[in-house]
């Protein structure tokens, strides 16, 4: 089918809330794209934050391929071996007790949000329920995570009104400002490690190291959504242990799936028996084929020491962005890079580079996200930095 009939058919059935680059993606190999004409990409978005072992990796696919011919689906009142295999290796890698798998990360931090309130309500009462996030944060677009997402007034929230009861908003990095936002009927606080939409802005580990303790001290929880942030992206397995700071419960998705739908929720034993039966469930989460992806892309993951690659390339190309033209400040951390730019050109930054065969995504008028497969080579940094170099210097 040529662009043009597909771009028609688009028009036709689809109603678009963002605008798409004018190609049809039709192959993805590794850290590249490839268009309907044979031209390829260099992919510094991976899927935002997906592909992190790159598109179609050999195992992953393997894995799919193999799993598709056994059963695609199967209720979850049966047993299948996928999701036991994927929950032993999560939770082993990463410290926790136990999984509920879901199909997204918006439904991750949503069971996230569940359990916490029922767990307040069932340990102290029925006020017990309140939940404090950060300003620029953002935790999806069901009506419980875009109440969740500290975005007043914007695009994202405008129009849902009136919001889910319950939230409160707090400045990032500001503990102070979380310690006056909680108060007795606070049970949790939720935040990113690094905020994604929100800039990519880092937590600091005092920051963390300070919300940790003063849930400790309040009988709160402190919930990490880290549906951008985990596996590998930031140079370490998970965000929260490269901080040294463990939360009650973590959120995941995206990079888990290797391009699959899949999330999930990992807790302690005893706080997930808050959960008696009947209390959450899903259709489709934990589907065996998603199940059998999430295993063979975190295996990928881990065997190829992917996030200490992130760290090391990470590094070299947050130095090597300081020298781009209109550069304000670049921050992040490993490969969840973001480039603040003097002037608001973000947007033409990206559709520009995609001209010129690279993608990225802006997510400030002013900022430009790289979020690119951790297996990546600083000559792959090169070639970017100078896509960006040459659109910069056009704009």
């Amino acid at each position: 089918m040529q662009k043009e009939e597909v771009k028609k058919l688009y028009e036709d059935y689809f109603y678009d809330t963002f605008k798409r680059f004018d190609f049809v993606a039709e192959k993805g190999d590794g850290s590249y794209i490839t268009d309907e004409s044979g031209k390829k990409y260099l992919d510094f978005m991976a899927g935002i934050a997906v592909n992190s072992a790159g598109h179609c990796n050999e195992k992953v696919v393997e894995a799919i391929c193999e799993q598709a011919h056994k059963i695609m689906h199967a209720s979850n009142y049966f047993y299948t071996e996928p999701q036991a295999r994927a929950a032993e290796l999560i939770l082993k890698s990463i410290g926790f007790d136990k999984i509920q798998y879901q199909n997204s990360g918006a439904e991750a931090n949503e069971a996230m949000i569940k359990l916490a309130r029922k767990y307040g309500v069932e340990k102290y009462g029925p006020n017990r329920y309140k939940i404090v996030t950060a300003l620029d944060s953002f935790h999806g677009r069901t009506l419980a995570t875009l109440a969740a997402t500290g975005q007043p007034g914007s695009a994202i929230q405008k129009g849902y009104e009136p919001f889910i009861p319950g939230f409160t908003y707090a400045k990032f990095n500001d503990l102070k400002s979380f310690e006056e936002a909680c108060d007795e009927d606070t049970i949790a606080i939720m935040v990113e490690p690094v905020q994604g939409e929100g800039g990519v802005y880092p937590a600091t580990e005092e920051f963390l190291k300070g919300l940790r303790k003063l849930c400790d001290d309040k009988g709160m929880l402190l919930l990490f959504d880290e549906v951008q942030t985990g596996w590998g992206r930031t140079g370490s397995l998970m965000a929260f242990m490269g901080y040294g700071v463990k939360p009650d419960c973590v959120s995941m998705a995206k990079a888990m799936g290797g391009g699959m739908p899949i999330g999930a929720m990992c807790t302690t034993k005893e706080l997930i028996e808050t959960f008696g039966p009947g209390a959450h469930g899903t259709t489709f989460g934990g589907n065996p084929v998603a199940c059998a992806a999430s295993y063979a892309q975190i295996k990928e993951i881990i065997d190829n020491k992917l996030p200490e690659n992130a760290a090391k390339v990470g590094a070299y190309f947050m130095d090597k962005l300081k020298a781009l033209p209109y550069v304000k400040e670049v921050r992040g951390r490993g490969l969840m890079i973001g480039v603040e730019f003097e002037k608001d050109i973000a947007t033409d930054v990206k559709y520009n580079s995609a001209d010129e065969g690279l993608l990225i995504t802006a997510v400030r008028p002013s900022v430009i996200r790289l979020v690119p497969p951790l297996n990546i080579t600083e000559a792959d940094c090169d070639e970017a930095f100078g896509i960006l170099d040459k659109v910069i210097k056009a704009l």
